[in-house]
């Protein structure tokens, strides 16, 4: 009796010994390219089990559904993991109790459009094309605050997403809509505040003056700019700072840029914004990464040198930058602008100004020094 007890003692001592070891050492049965493992909703923790010893994640499933009843409180999240190194079966537990799934960065850059994003979803090999466009063209996301919208286009938030390796078009176009209400919201509430302080405080009055490359304007001094919110509608604010984004890449001229076009606006003066025709071409599939003249002439309703007024819809889709300086343009009396070789523009009042600005800006071009007439 007393050698039976001693057997089962010894018996139960290796058992333990052996499922600590199967729990706490690392195993790897699978190659050094590592493994995707897909966990199914609904899985139980022996289905689980069974299924990370298959794909040689686990050095035994009896080990690691042993170690999972231990912790009844937490349960398996589904979804894809992936192993590229040895890992123990504890390691793997909590991997999978703290739904750590596999995920990849994918940036959306700010002004990129619809097409963009579809084309950089295939070239990483996220899904296709077609399939984020189909998505992108479905506006019912937005029907809340802009009804008559045709597509997502200008309300797919630039910012870094985390994708599975096969992410859902329509769950990525709602990611993308979810973030843009975000961060509509923060700059309609940063304008509320900033309206009821009191414009001395806020802004600073200057005179105009001609700017140079060494001294952008901005909107501090740009003229009488006590900016107030657009009474725009969601739609027009959005398309108004899609073309801001577009012209230039420097936040502090944004509300500049934003305030020409406001006043070409109220002038009925046609925008004469060369990203809109560049959206026309590339609408129509004729955009070869440059315009002529001849382009400017484009029968589309978005091209602003041929029609007064915004285009029908966004032409990308900003940050929070274009945002914030559509919503508030800067009050100047600025109608025109023109690149300064500098990454900056000029901004000037007049035609003559302006023309004078865009011989500055040949003769910066060709290396040579400009004047300050």
């Amino acid at each position: 009796m007393g050698k039976l007890l001693l057997l089962i003692l010894l018996i139960a001592a290796a058992a333990a010994a052996w499922l600590w070891y199967s729990i706490n050492y690392p195993y790897q049965g699978f190659g050094s390219e590592g493994v995707f493992v897909e966990v199914p909703h609904g899985s139980s923790s022996r289905s689980v089990a069974r299924l990370l010893q298959r794909k040689g994640v686990v050095r035994s499933a009896v080990a690691f559904e042993v170690y999972a009843r231990r912790h009844p409180r937490r349960s398996l999240q589904a979804g894809e993991y992936f192993f590229d190194r040895a890992t123990s079966a504890h390691d793997v537990f909590w991997k999978l109790a703290n739904g750590q799934i596999f995920e990849q960065p994918f940036t959306v850059r700010e002004g990129e459009t619809m097409f963009d994003i579809a084309h950089d979803l295939e070239a990483g090999k996220f899904m296709p094309a077609s399939d984020f466009l189909r998505a992108a063209k479905d506006p019912t996301l937005i029907q809340d605050i802009v009804p008559k919208a045709s597509t997502l286009e200008g309300f797919l938030f630039p910012a870094t997403y985390h994708l599975s390796r096969h992410p859902s078009a329509t769950a990525l176009t709602a990611d993308m809509v979810k973030k843009f209400k975000e961060e509509w919201s923060a700059v309609t509430s940063a304008a509320s505040a900033g309206d009821k302080m009191t414009t001395s405080g806020a802004f600073t009055e200057a005179t105009q003056s001609t700017p140079t490359p060494a001294d952008p304007p901005t909107a501090a001094n740009a003229v009488n700019n006590d900016a107030s919110p657009s009474t725009r509608p969601v739609a027009a604010v959005v398309t108004l700072a899609s073309l801001v984004e577009r012209e230039t890449p420097r936040p502090e001229e944004r509300p500049l840029v934003a305030g020409v076009f406001e006043n070409r606006l109220h002038k009925n003066m046609p925008l004469q914004c060369d990203p809109t025709v560049i959206y026309a071409l590339e609408q129509q599939g004729r955009y070869n990464g440059t315009i002529s003249i001849a382009d400017l002439h484009i029968d589309s309703p978005y091209n602003s040198y041929t029609h007064t007024g915004l285009p029908p819809g966004p032409i990308g889709n900003p940050g929070q930058a274009s945002l914030r300086a559509a919503y508030q343009p800067a009050h100047t009396n600025y109608l025109y602008f023109v690149a300064n070789t500098q990454g900056g523009h000029f901004f000037s009042a007049t035609l003559a100004e302006h023309n004078n600005n865009v011989i500055k800006y040949r003769h910066l071009l060709a290396g040579e020094q400009a004047s300050n007439r």
